[in-house]
């Protein structure tokens, strides 16, 4: 499977780029006085690998009949000092909120995603050393 990606110069430091299903995104780095904020790659990229293990742990949970009042994912990266700049430590921060958590079932659900379903995480994994944390709150 392929998927492509097509990405167009907007203005100064700006890109419209359009996903294989038509979502579109502005990215780029916002220049100085600008007031228009956009996400700059980078940042999409810790916003990713978030995004696709939340998508396994709330399908996953979902099927094992956890109910959830809440859930956050904290992504920090830490960024190689030399060009090119790359997240050379990533940390995850699993956040779950809710009313007599099964920890057991949760912990199978991240882990899972970490292991076997994120294929974001594994080519993360190919480059910054990752670790990860869940955190239960009621």
């Amino acid at each position: 499977m392929t998927n492509k990606v097509i990405t167009k110069w907007s203005e100064g430091m700006k890109f419209q780029t359009i996903g294989p299903n038509g979502s579109s995104l502005t990215l780029g780095s916002s220049l100085e006085g600008d007031n228009q904020k956009v996400a700059s790659p980078k940042a999409l990229m810790l916003s990713s690998l978030a995004v696709c293990s939340g998508i396994d742990i709330v399908s996953i949970l979902e099927k094992m009949k956890v109910e959830l009042n809440d859930f956050k994912i904290n992504t920090i990266g830490s960024l190689t000092q030399e060009h090119p700049k790359y997240y050379n430590k990533v940390s995850v921060e699993y956040h779950f909120y809710g009313e007599q958590l099964d920890k057991e079932k949760i912990n199978k659900a991240v882990n899972l995603s970490i292991t076997k379903y994120c294929g974001v995480m594994e080519m993360f994994r190919s480059f910054a050393e990752i670790t990860t944390e869940i955190h239960y709150n009621s």
